[in-house]
């Protein structure tokens, strides 16, 4: 195992604030060996199977709506991933939004460092995400968005003029879709539509927004590596260029782009407040010699007003013949145990299970 000296060297020598891409438009043929996995970590995914498409057309309609709640409930519990289609945002937002990360990341490179950071000093920052935490880095580069401490609407000014007007816009949509994709998870638990809302689950939003240079070596390297969502509820926008897989019943499966959907995945936080009738499933992103990838996770995370508020499985859930599963925490123990870790450290949920 490396030790934090030689990850210190080994990141300082790559740290320039150009990111991943820098490397690239050097025109390196070999990737520096701090993006280089163990071989256990590279196991190949399977294809056969595809993660559930859900259907929101006519989710007005009473007997349609009984059916998607029916699917939400299966995929959640079984898969913890699945992908809807037919939301109703316009494909010329999601179109902007992608355009704008993609601006972002291939403007002048002094225009770039201007957001560089990875201390969390910024709301809105880019790095390279994990390179001074981990033995091995990821092979992406990302612009935080961190919009909770900013209430309702983020403030346009903090973000890159390249891509402010359309993330503005997505934001918007993205609460919309989450408002109605928790209503759907609360029925999908037998409880009122509004119950996860009236918990502030669809508070707390920020972003991640990431480019994934093609990788001259894809073969020895993650664009992300194993791990489940610390939140709630993940929204992921991705475009053309897969490379996302999820482990179902031990094994890799991708989660193959659709265009025009969004990818949600359940987060560690909604595995315990469903009392883990629900799943929180590990997944990973491959590197690939083509690209850029990009991707465009929405994480909801809670209400920053409730971080001193007991945190736990939904009592309604609770009864004698269903225990619970988890104790009591409060959430800023939690989220800050979330902050503080590696991907590849032991994640937060795990102290908590009875």
């Amino acid at each position: 195992m490396a030790s934090q000296t030689a990850i210190d060297h080994d990141s300082k020598e790559f740290d320039t604030k150009a990111g991943v891409k820098g490397l690239v438009d050097a025109g390196i043929l070999n990737i520096p060996e701090i993006f280089v996995r163990p071989a256990e970590e590279l196991n190949s995914a399977k294809k056969n199977i595809e993660v559930p498409i859900i259907d929101l057309s006519d989710i007005g309609s009473g007997n349609r709506r009984k059916e998607i709640v029916n699917e939400v409930r299966i995929a959640a519990g079984k898969w913890g991933f699945f992908q809807v289609i037919n939301h109703g945002i316009p494909l010329s937002v999601l179109d902007e939004m992608m355009e704008g990360i993609r601006l972002f990341n291939e403007q002048d490179l002094e225009l770039k460092k201007e957001m560089h950071g990875r201390d969390g000093a910024k709301h809105v920052q880019f790095s390279s995400f994990d390179l001074h935490t981990s033995e091995t880095a990821d092979w992406r580069d990302t612009l935080t968005l961190s919009l909770s401490h900013l209430g309702s609407d983020p403030d346009p000014s903090e973000m890159p003029s390249v891509c402010r007007r359309s993330t503005v816009e997505y934001i918007k949509h993205m609460k919309r879709l989450a408002k109605t994709l928790f209503e759907l998870l609360s029925e999908a638990l037998g409880l009122r539509p509004d119950h996860l809302g009236s918990m502030g689950c669809c508070r707390g939003c920020s972003i991640l927004a990431h480019y994934y240079p093609a990788c001259p070596q894809p073969e020895l390297a993650l664009g992300i590596r194993k791990h489940s969502d610390a939140g709630i509820l993940t929204l992921l926008l991705q475009n053309h260029i897969g490379g996302l897989q999820v482990l179902h019943n031990g094994q890799w499966f991708d989660v193959n782009p659709a265009r025009g959907s969004f990818v949600v995945n359940i987060g560690d936080l909604l595995q315990i407040l469903s009392n883990d009738k629900f799943k929180s499933v590990k997944h990973r992103v491959t590197a690939n010699h083509v690209g850029p990838r990009i991707s465009v996770p929405c994480f909801f995370s809670g209400d920053s007003s409730q971080l001193d508020e007991a945190f736990g499985p939904i009592k309604e859930l609770i009864s004698e013949a269903n225990l619970p599963r988890y104790k009591e925490f409060l959430l800023k123990e939690y989220l800050a145990k979330a902050v503080s870790s590696p991907l590849d450290d032991k994640p937060p949920i795990d102290y908590y299970k009875l």
